[in-house]
Protein backbone atom coordinates (compact mmCIF):
# COMPACT_ATOMS: atom_id res chain seq x y z
CA UNK A 1 0.00 0.00 0.00
CA UNK A 2 2.65 2.18 0.65
CA UNK A 3 4.27 1.73 -2.97
CA UNK A 4 1.03 2.83 -4.79
CA UNK A 5 0.80 6.31 -2.39
CA UNK A 6 4.15 7.20 -2.82
CA UNK A 7 3.59 6.52 -6.99
CA UNK A 8 0.89 9.17 -6.58
CA UNK A 9 2.92 11.43 -4.83
CA UNK A 10 5.24 11.11 -7.45
CA UNK A 11 2.36 11.62 -10.31
CA UNK A 12 1.44 14.83 -8.26
CA UNK A 13 5.03 16.24 -7.46
CA UNK A 14 6.45 19.13 -9.99
CA UNK A 15 8.83 17.02 -11.27
CA UNK A 16 6.39 14.25 -12.07
CA UNK A 17 4.22 17.44 -14.36
CA UNK A 18 8.00 17.81 -16.54
CA UNK A 19 7.94 13.74 -16.67
CA UNK A 20 4.41 13.75 -18.10
CA UNK A 21 5.22 16.87 -20.84
CA UNK A 22 8.29 14.08 -21.70
CA UNK A 23 6.15 11.03 -21.88
CA UNK A 24 3.64 13.31 -23.93
CA UNK A 25 6.24 14.77 -26.15
CA UNK A 26 7.44 11.11 -26.81
CA UNK A 27 4.11 9.84 -27.87
CA UNK A 28 3.25 13.01 -29.77
CA UNK A 29 6.73 11.86 -32.00
CA UNK A 30 5.73 8.27 -32.10
CA UNK A 31 2.10 9.28 -33.32
CA UNK A 32 3.74 11.31 -36.04
CA UNK A 33 6.01 8.51 -36.84
CA UNK A 34 2.99 6.59 -37.32
CA UNK A 35 0.49 8.56 -39.38
CA UNK A 36 4.12 9.52 -41.79
CA UNK A 37 3.80 5.02 -41.98
CA UNK A 38 0.11 4.91 -42.78
CA UNK A 39 0.81 7.33 -45.34
CA UNK A 40 3.45 5.79 -46.96
CA UNK A 41 1.53 2.57 -47.04
CA UNK A 42 -1.49 4.04 -48.50
CA UNK A 43 0.86 5.53 -51.05
CA UNK A 44 2.69 2.10 -51.82
CA UNK A 45 -1.14 0.27 -51.94
CA UNK A 46 -2.20 3.13 -54.06
CA UNK A 47 1.01 2.24 -56.61
CA UNK A 48 1.04 -1.15 -56.47
CA UNK A 49 -2.96 -1.17 -57.30
CA UNK A 50 -2.22 0.50 -60.60
CA UNK A 51 0.82 -1.95 -61.01
CA UNK A 52 -1.29 -4.65 -60.79
CA UNK A 53 -4.01 -2.97 -63.60
CA UNK A 54 -0.87 -1.83 -65.73
CA UNK A 55 0.10 -5.55 -65.66
CA UNK A 56 -3.49 -6.99 -66.37
CA UNK A 57 -3.96 -4.65 -69.07
CA UNK A 58 -0.07 -5.54 -70.55
CA UNK A 59 -0.98 -9.49 -69.90
CA UNK A 60 -4.69 -9.28 -71.99
CA UNK A 61 -2.65 -7.29 -75.16
CA UNK A 62 0.22 -10.24 -74.66
CA UNK A 63 -2.20 -12.53 -75.20
CA UNK A 64 -3.88 -10.74 -77.99
CA UNK A 65 0.01 -10.96 -80.02
CA UNK A 66 0.32 -14.11 -79.01
CA UNK A 67 -2.48 -15.45 -81.03
CA UNK A 68 -2.43 -13.24 -83.77
CA UNK A 69 1.23 -14.88 -83.93
CA UNK A 70 0.08 -18.16 -83.43
CA UNK A 71 -2.83 -17.57 -86.36
CA UNK A 72 -0.41 -16.35 -88.45
CA UNK A 73 2.33 -19.00 -88.31
CA UNK A 74 -0.55 -21.48 -88.80
CA UNK A 75 -0.92 -19.17 -91.86
CA UNK A 76 2.66 -19.56 -92.96
CA UNK A 77 2.62 -23.40 -92.91
CA UNK A 78 -0.83 -23.27 -94.47
CA UNK A 79 -1.83 -25.40 -91.67
CA UNK A 80 -5.25 -22.90 -90.61
CA UNK A 81 -8.55 -24.24 -89.82
CA UNK A 82 -11.34 -22.78 -91.73
CA UNK A 83 -14.49 -22.81 -90.07
CA UNK A 84 -17.80 -24.28 -92.00
CA UNK A 85 -20.49 -22.24 -91.05
CA UNK A 86 -23.95 -25.11 -91.79
CA UNK A 87 -26.74 -22.95 -92.06
CA UNK A 88 -30.42 -23.85 -92.56
CA UNK A 89 -32.13 -21.37 -95.36
CA UNK A 90 -33.67 -18.49 -93.99
CA UNK A 91 -36.84 -17.30 -94.82
CA UNK A 92 -36.86 -14.13 -96.33
CA UNK A 93 -38.20 -12.16 -93.36
CA UNK A 94 -34.98 -13.46 -91.23
CA UNK A 95 -32.93 -12.34 -94.01
CA UNK A 96 -34.48 -9.19 -93.58
CA UNK A 97 -33.05 -9.25 -90.14
CA UNK A 98 -29.99 -11.19 -90.54
CA UNK A 99 -28.91 -8.08 -93.18
CA UNK A 100 -30.16 -5.00 -90.99
CA UNK A 101 -27.44 -6.65 -88.16
CA UNK A 102 -24.87 -6.90 -90.67
CA UNK A 103 -25.71 -3.12 -91.79
CA UNK A 104 -25.67 -1.68 -88.41
CA UNK A 105 -22.60 -3.65 -86.74
CA UNK A 106 -20.81 -2.18 -89.67
CA UNK A 107 -20.48 0.92 -88.39
CA UNK A 108 -20.71 -0.25 -84.35
CA UNK A 109 -19.79 -3.28 -82.35
CA UNK A 110 -23.11 -4.11 -81.67
CA UNK A 111 -26.92 -3.47 -82.38
CA UNK A 112 -30.07 -3.80 -80.27
CA UNK A 113 -33.39 -5.74 -81.12
CA UNK A 114 -34.70 -1.93 -81.19
CA UNK A 115 -31.91 -0.63 -83.73
CA UNK A 116 -33.23 -3.60 -85.77
CA UNK A 117 -36.54 -3.25 -85.35
CA UNK A 118 -36.20 0.25 -86.94
CA UNK A 119 -34.62 -0.78 -89.67
CA UNK A 120 -36.66 -3.14 -90.77
CA UNK A 121 -40.03 -1.65 -89.60
CA UNK A 122 -40.66 -4.26 -87.54
CA UNK A 123 -41.69 -4.68 -84.07
CA UNK A 124 -38.86 -5.58 -81.22
CA UNK A 125 -41.04 -8.79 -80.51
CA UNK A 126 -40.93 -10.05 -83.75
CA UNK A 127 -37.16 -9.25 -84.78
CA UNK A 128 -36.15 -11.24 -81.39
CA UNK A 129 -37.72 -14.18 -82.74
CA UNK A 130 -36.94 -13.82 -86.12
CA UNK A 131 -33.31 -13.38 -84.61
CA UNK A 132 -33.98 -16.69 -82.17
CA UNK A 133 -35.09 -18.60 -85.20
CA UNK A 134 -31.60 -17.73 -87.25
CA UNK A 135 -29.29 -18.87 -84.03
CA UNK A 136 -31.35 -22.38 -84.25
CA UNK A 137 -30.89 -22.33 -87.71
CA UNK A 138 -26.99 -22.30 -87.22
CA UNK A 139 -25.96 -18.37 -87.68
CA UNK A 140 -23.43 -17.31 -85.17
CA UNK A 141 -25.30 -14.45 -83.32
CA UNK A 142 -23.65 -13.02 -80.94
CA UNK A 143 -25.22 -11.57 -77.36
CA UNK A 144 -23.86 -9.12 -74.79
CA UNK A 145 -26.33 -7.85 -71.99
CA UNK A 146 -25.61 -4.27 -70.64
CA UNK A 147 -28.31 -3.01 -68.31
CA UNK A 148 -31.64 -4.45 -69.30
CA UNK A 149 -30.42 -3.93 -72.90
CA UNK A 150 -29.80 -6.76 -74.99
CA UNK A 151 -27.00 -6.16 -77.93
CA UNK A 152 -26.21 -8.33 -80.91
CA UNK A 153 -23.30 -8.93 -83.17
CA UNK A 154 -22.05 -11.69 -85.49
CA UNK A 155 -19.37 -13.79 -85.18
CA UNK A 156 -16.08 -11.99 -87.00
CA UNK A 157 -15.49 -15.22 -88.86
CA UNK A 158 -19.30 -15.58 -90.18
CA UNK A 159 -19.67 -12.14 -90.89
CA UNK A 160 -16.19 -12.67 -92.97
CA UNK A 161 -17.15 -15.65 -94.69
CA UNK A 162 -20.79 -14.05 -95.54
CA UNK A 163 -18.93 -11.04 -97.49
CA UNK A 164 -16.70 -13.84 -99.36
CA UNK A 165 -18.93 -16.58 -100.12
CA UNK A 166 -22.60 -15.62 -98.93
CA UNK A 167 -23.23 -17.95 -96.99
CA UNK A 168 -27.23 -16.72 -96.30
CA UNK A 169 -27.57 -16.54 -99.21
CA UNK A 170 -29.22 -12.55 -99.90
CA UNK A 171 -29.85 -11.46 -102.89
CA UNK A 172 -28.15 -8.10 -103.96
CA UNK A 173 -30.90 -5.97 -104.05
CA UNK A 174 -33.32 -6.68 -101.29
CA UNK A 175 -36.61 -4.48 -102.29
CA UNK A 176 -37.34 -4.31 -98.47
CA UNK A 177 -34.26 -2.12 -98.52
CA UNK A 178 -34.08 0.46 -101.12
CA UNK A 179 -36.69 2.70 -99.62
Amino acid sequence: MVEIHDKQELLLSSDAGVYRQQVSAVLECMREELDDQRLAINENNDELSASSEFLNELSKRLDKVTERVDELSLLIKGQREQKSFSIQPLTNKEKDVFHALYVLTESQPYASYEQIARQTLLTKGIVQDYVTSMIQKGVPVLKKLDGQTVFLKLDREFRQAQAKQNVIGLNSLLTSWVR
